[in-house]
């Protein structure tokens, strides 16, 4: 229970980033930090304490295994997180080359 709490946690601070800061480097670190809180979260829904790995075997028993499936999901999550990440960046980089600042306040307008 405790690690969930750790999680909304982790959670929250990137939220708080994203909120409440005006570098938009800032924003994508937080925008990373929460992608990281819900992947972990994710794993920690499989977990099961002295869980053995579901590897198929004829002589073992169905108990106490660690759900596979969130960590899968999770692996494809990370993949798809990694590439918003770097779009995220790449637009940073552009409006950094078209204004000159990664300050979202001093940017008056955006326009194509």
């Amino acid at each position: 229970m405790l690690t969930f709490l750790l999680c909304l946690i982790l959670f929250s601070v990137g939220l708080y980033c994203v909120l409440r800061k005006r570098n938009i480097i800032k924003i994508i670190v937080g925008i990373g930090i929460m992608e990281y809180a819900a992947n972990l979260f994710f794993v920690l829904i499989g977990y099961r304490e002295r869980g053995r790995s579901p590897i198929f075997a004829t002589d073992q028993v169905i108990q106490n295994m660690v759900d596979p499936l969130p960590q899968a999901v999770v692996l494809t999550a990370i993949v798809i997180g990694l590439s918003v990440m770097l779009l995220l960046v790449a637009v940073a980089i552009r409006i950094y080359e078209r204004y000159g600042t990664f300050d979202i306040t001093k940017i008056d307008k955006l326009k194509g």
